[in-house]
C-alpha cells in the first residue's frame, strides 16, 4: 500500500454496518473518517480530503446516487457505491452519476478491500499526488490537515488516537461550534439515555487534555474554545 495511508470516507446511515465497515479496513492498514449521512459527509468533505468515499446509495433524506452526482461538479475523489439494489438499471444510475463501480449488498469484505486496492491502483499518478498540504497554525503550533500531523516548531506532537479524530472533526470546520452531542457521535461513542452524558463528560476529559497540547494556557484557551450552549470551537490564526 502507497504511503501516505489512504484516507478512506464511510458514508452510511446504518450504524452498525458503518462501524464493521470502519474496523475492517482500518485492520487492512486503511485511515478511516465515517459520516451517518450525506449531510455529514458534506461537512467532512469541506475540510479534508479523501482517497477514496464508500458510499452507500439508500440514505434518508438525500440519497448516495444524488450525492455522488452533486460530489462529481466539485471533486473527482473516486466513489464506490454501496446498496441492496441489485438490478442492472440501478447500476447504470449510480455509473452514470459519476460513481467508479458499484457494490450489491451483502457481500465479502474481502471483495470490498479488492475493489478498493483496484481502484486506487487505476488512479492516474497526477491524481494521487497530495497538493500543498493544508496546515492551520495556533501560535507556535501548526497542524497539518492532510497528514493529521501536530507540530510545535519542529518537533512532532504526539497525538493519541482521540486526540488525532477530534482534531481532524475540528479541522473539517474551524470556526464553527461543535455540539458536544454531535463530538459524541462523530467519535463512534454510545450516547444512549444510560451513557449520554457520561459519554460528554468523557469527550470533556479529552478536550482538556488536548488543549494542554495546544494552548499557551489551557485554563484560558485561546484556540479550542468553549463556545456557551453550543460546544466546542476550533480557532485558528
Amino acid at each position: 500500500m502507497s504511503d501516505p495511508t489512504p484516507h478512506l470516507l464511510i458514508v452510511d446511515d446504518d450504524e452498525r454496518i458503518r462501524d464493521l465497515l470502519a474496523k475492517f479496513l482500518k485492520r487492512s492498514g486503511f485511515l478511516i473518517s465515517a459520516a451517518r449521512d450525506a449531510a455529514h459527509a458534506r461537512r467532512l468533505l469541506s475540510g479534508l480530503e479523501f482517497d477514496l468515499i464508500v458510499l452507500d446509495v439508500m440514505m434518508p433524506d438525500e440519497d448516495g446516487i444524488t450525492l455522488t452526482r452533486a460530489l462529481r461538479e466539485k471533486i473527482a475523489t473516486p466513489i464506490l457505491l454501496l446498496t441492496a439494489r441489485g438490478e442492472t438499471r440501478d447500476r447504470i444510475n449510480g455509473l452514470e452519476a459519476g460513481a467508479d463501480d458499484y457494490l450489491t449488498k451483502p457481500f465479502e469484505p474481502r471483495e470490498l478491500l479488492l475493489r478498493i486496492n483496484a481502484i486506487l491502483r487505476r488512479m492516474p499518478e497526477a491524481e494521487k499526488a497530495k497538493s500543498a498540504p493544508k496546515v492551520l497554525h495556533m501560535g507556535e503550533i501548526r497542524y497539518d490537515i492532510d497528514k493529521g500531523e501536530m507540530w510545535r516548531g519542529d518537533k512532532p506532537v504526539r497525538l493519541t488516537a482521540t486526540e488525532s479524530q477530534l482534531m481532524r472533526l475540528f479541522a473539517a470546520a474551524p470556526g464553527e461550534a461543535i455540539s458536544r452531542t454531535s463530538l459524541v457521535a462523530d467519535l463512534g461513542r454510545s450516547s444512549g439515555r444510560d451513557g449520554g452524558r457520561a459519554q460528554e463528560r468523557a469527550v470533556d476529559v479529552q478536550i482538556t487534555r488536548l488543549r494542554r497540547k495546544i494552548e499557551d494556557d489551557p485554563k484560558q484557551p485561546r484556540y479550542l474554545q468553549t463556545v456557551r450552549g453550543a460546544g466546542y470551537m476550533l480557532a485558528p490564526d
